[in-house]
């Protein structure tokens, strides 16, 4: 819902100072306390009767007959989406946050930091969406063999990303053998991403298996296994989730539990995060938005973060849906603008 025009203006005034004392308090506000806060020279009967006419429409409740009222998601959606101002951060704070994204730090330890310092600056839980290996370029491939047919796959992604994998091989393959294939690997795919080299070693295994020389096989079966996809649950990284027990006094301490179930299993949050990388720019979920499977309210805060033109991943937060929105859109925002430009230069 973003059509302001079905409240009036004073509706308006009142439902925005209804909405900032929910963020702020988390508890229902009376007409005589709501005419006093909003600055409205009217009487406190007037108030009722517009109070009335929003919970009509949907936008406020009244959660016990002689409570004040509370914005529901509906009523929350409509100020956040039509009247958030968002401040920009301070400089200091952005240097400070520009220090800590260092392009020199490896990219786990890049992307934990991210997630770890949007949590602290958000006091919410911080998420973030790791790029899958078939989004970087391949820039060089070594195989070292390890005892119990294991393979240790080292990979050079980018200008000088390395990361390490454990393969588990059907059978021991010899040192001669695993360096044959990395030579082949490095020769035919050097400078090509990922997906690409996936796909074109399927399709040659598929076309010529029986005329494969020996190191082309090699390469075929420990490559396949080396660039291979990660979990869903490894595509995720989460920290902060225990930021959101300080807001347990208003919060049903069930819809707590099954938030951090979300955050065990990850399935929720990866189809959220999913649909956001095929958007630009920050996205608000407030409640039902957020397509998660448990009942009350939580909000989700995203914005995609990029190398050059191309979009690698998501990184947000989430936490109760009377977050401080005018604050926590900017420091996502930042962050994942920041990140980016960290990836960029690695």
């Amino acid at each position: 819902m973003n059509n302001t025009s079905i409240i009036s203006e004073r509706a308006v005034i009142l439902l925005k100072r209804l909405v900032t004392s929910y963020i702020n308090h988390g508890l229902p506000v009376g007409s005589k306390q709501l005419a006093q806060e909003a600055n409205l020279k009217v009487s406190s009967a007037t108030i009722r009767n517009v109070m009335s006419d929003l919970e009509k429409k949907g936008l406020v409740k009244a959660p016990h007959t002689s409570a004040g009222r509370l914005p529901t998601e509906q009523g929350l959606r409509l100020v956040v989406e039509n009247f958030l101002e968002v401040q920009p951060l301070q400089e200091a704070l952005l240097n400070k946050m520009q220090q800590h994204l260092d392009p020199d730090q490896d990219m786990d330890a890049l992307f934990n930091q991210a997630t770890q310092m949007v949590s602290e600056l958000t006091h919410m839980a911080g998420v973030v969406s790791v790029p899958k290996p078939e989004q970087f370029v391949l820039r060089h491939i070594e195989f070292l063999p390890l005892s119990d047919n294991r393979v240790l796959a080292i990979l050079v992604l980018n200008e000088k990303e390395v990361q390490n994998k454990v393969l588990h091989l059907h059978r021991e393959y010899s040192q001669e053998e695993l360096l044959g294939a990395a030579s082949f690997l490095n020769q035919q795919f050097c400078g090509k991403d990922v997906q690409q080299i996936r796909a074109a070693l399927l399709k040659d295994l598929d076309r010529c298996r029986d005329d494969m020389d020996m190191a082309m096989r090699v390469a075929v079966d420990i490559a396949g296994k080396a660039l291979i996809p990660e979990t869903d649950d490894a595509a995720l990284i989460v920290q902060g989730e225990t930021n959101l027990v300080r807001y347990n006094t208003s919060a049903d301490p069930v819809q707590l539990q099954q938030l951090f179930e979300v955050f065990e299993h990850k399935r929720e949050l990866l189809g959220l995060f999913e649909r956001c990388i095929h958007t630009e720019g920050v996205k608000i979920f407030i409640g039902s938005d957020t397509g998660f499977d448990i009942p009350g309210d939580c909000s989700v805060i995203t914005s995609t973060y990029h190398i050059d033109a191309k979009t690698l991943g998501v990184l947000g937060v989430i936490g109760p849906a009377r977050m401080n929105y005018d604050h926590i859109v900017p420091v996502v925002d930042v962050t994942a603008h920041l990140l980016g430009e960290a990836l960029t230069h690695k």
